[in-house]
């Protein structure tokens, strides 16, 4: 299977500082007893097949957890930090970085108990570990699409690798009211691998396009710009200038106008 071959691949790059760092890290949690998923690079490895070198270690827990781990962390020597108290703390360890995610950074995706009912048991340089299944992976990156970062290549690399594994009604309903989301990369697939397209089940494609029919006769919520649940930045103007509501303080995302504020404000502190 991919997810054998590839970890096996990564497992085998040695026995070096980065390596003894993530070991170092999921120690930690395990001794803790904090639940964790691997995500990151290493799901871009394991269900896309595409290896790269990444400055940050990705690990998802549960919002309840987060506490937790950066004690467990802070004990095992780790500087700690509740980076952005809606979705991300950090451990830094002789200037290795650990990501403790529990939340996209638009304040949607929150890892809750079904990211750990799905994941995939496996092996990190021979510590037992879970990995987080591709639906989880496909939801949290969907919505990445900065100017200095779009994640649509990692979802088309996991959908050609991974598509007839996917639990296809699960990872629409993960995407609820922002289904075109996934649409939009869904059709980008189609795009990027012309020979793939039937990978994609053709009943997904044939519901989306009825509810795209549907709704092309009437109008959406007035004006309303989800497009800061895209881009903390590219979409300022619309909500600053323009007179558009930030679809970021509808109920159902986890971010309230000061995580916003502290969002925002760190866009020039991370040029």
């Amino acid at each position: 299977m991919t997810v054998s071959t590839a970890t096996a691949s990564r497992a085998n790059h040695g026995e070096g500082r980065r390596d003894e760092f993530h070991r170092r890290s999921v120690a930690a949690l395990h001794a803790a007893e904090v639940p964790f998923l691997i995500g990151g690079a290493y799901m871009v490895e394991v269900c896309g097949g595409v290896s790269r070198s990444t400055k940050d270690f990705d690990l998802y827990i549960r919002p309840s957890h987060v506490k937790a781990a950066l004690r467990a962390l802070a004990r095992a020597g780790y500087k700690t930090e509740l980076t952005f108290p809606h979705w991300l703390a950090k451990g830094t360890y002789e200037g290795d970085m650990l990501d403790l995610i529990f939340r996209a950074g638009n304040g949607l995706c929150e890892v809750d108990d079904s990211w750990f009912e799905r994941a995939r048991d496996n092996e990190l340089l021979g510590v037992p570990v879970k990995h987080c299944a591709p639906e989880e992976m496909i939801w949290m990156k969907a919505y990445i699409m900065e100017r200095e970062r779009f994640d649509g290549a990692d979802i088309a690399h996991i959908l050609r690798c991974c598509a007839g594994e996917i639990d296809w009604p699960h990872l629409v309903r993960r995407f609820g009211p922002d289904w075109r989301v996934l649409l939009s990369h869904l059709v980008l697939f189609g795009y990027i691998y012309p020979g793939e397209r039937t990978r994609i089940p053709a009943a997904v494609m044939d519901d989306f396009n009825g509810r795209l029919w549907s709704e092309a006769k009437t109008a959406g919520p007035e004006r309303l710009c989800r497009g800061t649940l895209l881009s903390r930045q590219q979409y300022l103007v619309d909500v600053q200038e323009w007179g558009y509501r930030d679809a970021r303080l509808e109920n159902r995302v986890q971010m309230d106008e000061k995580d916003i504020a502290d969002w925002t404000d760190a866009i020039k502190k991370e040029e």
